[in-house]
């Protein structure tokens, strides 16, 4: 494993795609900064972080016969990796909120970005953005649901140690992958899914509020969510919300 230190960079997803590019990288290697100027999150968001406070890293894997119908069980392992090196952290009602977002209650503590390179019906190689708030005390007022580890548990924590519990995890999830433990990495998932099974308010992309409860994650990666009349409708990224009344 190689890990690149910087003190400043636009996104460490973007430097971490340049250098693919342009070298061969090896697998596992890891770029963390101290700042980002130009974080990135899902769906072209921004992730705003304050200097030296945070966890801001990117991670190269590559991969041999995953299969693109199955990248949703990447994401299970990335989002499990960073969940349990957290919930090791004794941080409490920790959850995963679909996809990849990491709460503590409602507070969201950090966000995965990851972006997959493709060779036919295979994913061959990923870069994986990870961005956790954890010694940051303050956040923007346009942010309300955001938190840190210190703010909720009221002390300082090592980054470097904490970076180290995830790459083990992740490492460990990425050897499961290999052996194609989908349905151990699917019952780990669904067991920390944030409001699973939960009769809760939702919101559509046509902004209609509606009553249902998660259930699980489809085979394409969507939200399945169960309906009042018993029926199971699909939800991909930015199509459904949680309600707030």
């Amino acid at each position: 494993m190689k890990i690149i230190k910087l003190n400043a960079i636009d996104s460490t997803n973007t430097f971490l795609k340049n250098m693919v590019s342009k070298v061969v990288v090896d697998d596992f290697t890891v770029v963390v900064t101290k700042t980002q100027t130009k974080g990135r999150g899902q769906m072209n968001s921004d992730w705003v972080v304050e200097e030296g406070k945070n966890l801001t890293f990117s991670v190269f894997s590559s991969f041999i016969g995953l299969k693109v119908e199955h990248h949703k069980y990447l994401n299970f392992c990335v989002s499990l990796s960073v969940f349990e090196a957290l919930e090791a952290l004794e941080l409490p009602n920790l959850s995963v909120k679909w996809p990849n977002d990491i709460l503590s209650g409602n507070k969201k503590l950090g966000g995965i970005l990851i972006e997959n390179t493709l060779k036919g019906s295979n994913i061959v190689s990923s870069v994986i953005g990870i961005g956790i708030n954890v010694n940051q005390n303050s956040f923007p007022n346009n942010l309300p649901n955001a938190s840190s580890v210190k703010k909720i548990l009221g002390r300082e924590f090592d980054l470097d140690v904490l970076l180290e519990n995830i790459l083990k995890n992740l490492k460990g999830y990425f050897n499961l992958l290999e052996r194609k433990e989908y349905n151990l990495l699917e019952e780990a998932y669904l067991k920390v899914l944030y409001k699973k099974n939960v009769p809760t308010m939702f919101k559509n992309s046509q902004n209609t509020l509606f009553m249902g409860k998660i259930i699980g994650v489809s085979k394409s990666g969507n939200l399945q969510i169960e309906l009042e009349n018993e029926t199971i409708q699909e939800f991909g990224l930015k199509e459904v919300s949680f309600a707030t009344l």
